[in-house]
């Protein structure tokens, strides 16, 4: 019987052409594997393929680094941007966090548990260590980091130190409210992952579910992103709503919105680290389970 550690995700986008999917069964049949999932898009607009097969070995001894050596000249004849890992391989994810914590604190929860197949490699704040004193880090590296208008180019200096020294993959800005510049933003292009509080575009900027109120809106949300040089304007990942009445103060607002913003980066964070998010330019494909 195999088990999750057994497993492991190919995920890829390319040109779209006759043979891919050929192709790449072919590879995983001579390497003596089996397919245990598929999924697979054609976007006709953009003209490419995206593609997330999970797999196992069940004859030979073949090892990833041998499939993924070997599926490299494939990988070329098809001009495949791809990955390849084991499903029981841990993504570093570095988590930035504000004033507000419930995202910080549920993704917390969440790793504890192992709901979301992670390993938290750091938490950088722009407030002490004091504010979130309710919260358990369980070991996990806490980095105080302070931010001006004047000292904010030091600061991001030291954020991508920081990402880099502890081997992150991915960080998640978990309510962080500072807008990062542009060429953190490159850095991090496909990297980083943002919560919104809004069903975008609508109500942006200060107290946005006070605007919410006045305009007496029937639904509010909050959106998942990817974070580019473009503010809020990233490739949306997940996004969720919640019906509200005439009867909802903006505290209820606030309330309902905490509720989702966890819910919908709890999900947008859980199908990056799994492989299941392709950018397809300014969009994404999210091969949801």
């Amino acid at each position: 019987m195999t088990t999750p550690n057994d497993h492991f995700i190919l995920a890829f986008s390319c040109p779209n052409r006759p043979g891919i999917v050929a192709g790449v069964s072919t590879f995983l049949f001579q390497k003596g594997c089996n397919i245990l999932e598929a999924q697979q898009y054609d976007d006709q607009e953009s003209g490419r393929f995206f593609m997330r097969v999970v797999f196992n070995v069940v004859e030979g001894d073949a090892a990833i680094g041998e499939i993924r050596a070997g599926f490299s000249a494939l990988a070329d004849n098809f001009k495949l941007n791809w990955t390849m890992r084991g499903v029981a391989e841990k993504r570093r994810v570095l988590l930035l966090v504000s004033k507000f914590d419930h995202c910080l604190a549920d993704l917390i929860y969440r790793w504890r548990i192992g709901e979301i197949a992670m390993e938290i490699s750091g938490i950088i704040a722009n407030h002490p260590r004091e504010t979130y004193a309710h919260l358990d880090f369980d070991g996990v590296p806490f980095h105080y980091l302070p931010v001006t208008k004047a000292t904010k180019l030091e600061q991001e200096t030291e954020i991508w130190k920081i990402f880099q020294a502890s081997g992150s993959e991915v960080a998640v800005l978990a309510r962080y409210m500072q807008v990062l510049s542009d060429g953190l933003s490159a850095k991090l292009t496909g990297k980083c992952i943002n919560i919104h509080h809004s069903f975008l575009p609508g109500f942006k900027g200060a107290k946005p579910y006070h605007q919410a109120h006045a305009r007496g809106v029937k639904v509010m949300g909050a959106t998942a992103h990817y974070v580019t040089s473009d503010l809020d304007e990233g490739p949306i990942i997940e996004q969720d709503v919640e019906r509200i009445s005439h009867q909802d103060s903006p505290e209820d607002l606030v309330r309902k919105g905490r509720d989702i913003e966890r819910r919908v980066l709890a999900r947008a964070l859980a199908w990056h680290v799994q492989d299941r998010v392709l950018l397809n330019g300014s969009r994404t494909v999210v091969f949801r389970d």
